[in-house]
């Protein structure tokens, strides 16, 4: 097999972008070490040394505040139910929503479109969408932070591009065969349409997995908080003690930098560990969605 050497530039060429790659990688990782082990590093040292990735003393004082009762892990239940719940939302309106977009015999089809364009520059604001929720009878249940982000005008419209690419005799052929729309896009789009579905189901899940303003103002019931409401009141606890001076003198508080590094270290770690499992699709799909979005 013929093997075609490379010329003095593009080794060159190669070298440098290795090299530059190299450091944008480092740059995001350094702060991600960083915070790993701040986590688990005492008061004295977070505030002795600026910058370290092996803290000297291994303490876990500030995970042991954060899981020292039942309250994360119910509310880390919480978190996943909204972001599969959430994400089952988004995906159904969504890849319903762009299919029928998609077909040029729609009625409206235009209209329709110009109207999900148009909520990408236009929003109705926090307050008439909080008034819709109360008056829907929503506040204070699971519904309120997953129907008013049931679809993202973006996502929606690649979706929309990519589902218009599918050769029109596919869809004709299941026609003949006697499929209505919904088994169109059950039977012949949507197994055509693995990597931008889940692609855009990591962009909902990230989504809602990050999201804690809607469950703060629709959810009222501490037992029904998400993860990130709970953690963001674990910090403000955490921090407001010694002001209040109100604290067991015996108890030993830890260090407030430890507790929002382990607050971030265990808010980030289980979207990193699912996001392995879709990394091949999501490169895979966001490529397809560029270019035919």
């Amino acid at each position: 097999m013929h093997t075609r050497h490379m010329t003095f530039s593009e080794k060159v060429f190669g070298v440098t972008n290795s090299v530059i790659l190299a450091v944008i990688a480092l740059a995001m990782l350094l702060p991600i070490m960083y915070i790993v082990a701040g986590s688990f590093a005492s008061d004295l040292e977070i505030g002795a040394r600026s910058f370290f990735l092996i803290p000297n003393e291994v303490t876990l004082n500030a995970y042991k505040y954060v899981f020292k009762d039942n309250a994360l892990p119910r509310s880390l239940g919480v978190s996943v139910f909204i972001t599969a719940g959430g994400t089952l939302v988004n995906l159904f309106f969504t890849l319903t929503m762009a299919y029928a977009l998609s077909r040029k015999q729609m009625v409206g089809r235009n209209f329709f479109v110009k109207m999900v364009v148009f909520t990408m520059m236009f929003s109705g604001g926090i307050i008439p969408t909080y008034l819709v929720v109360k008056n829907l009878g929503l506040l204070n249940s699971y519904w309120a932070v997953m129907l008013p982000t049931a679809i993202n005008a973006f996502n929606l419209i690649v979706v929309k591009s990519f589902f218009e690419e599918i050769p029109n005799e596919l869809i004709e052929s299941g026609r003949i065969d006697g499929c209505t729309d919904m088994g169109v896009l059950w039977r012949i789009v949507l197994p055509l349409s693995k990597p931008v579905i889940a692609t855009f189901a990591l962009f909902y899940a990230v989504a809602h997995w990050n999201d804690f303003f809607n469950a703060l103002i629709y959810l009222t019931d501490a037992k029904k908080w998400p993860m990130q409401v709970l953690l963001r009141q674990i910090v403000l606890l955490a921090t407001g003690a010694l002001d209040q001076g109100t604290y067991d003198p015996t108890y030993v508080k830890p260090p407030d930098q430890s507790i929002k590094m382990a607050v971030i270290v265990v808010g980030t770690l289980p979207i990193l560990l699912v996001y392995p499992f879709l990394q091949k699709h999501f490169a895979k799909g966001v490529l397809l969605g560029a270019v035919k979005g």
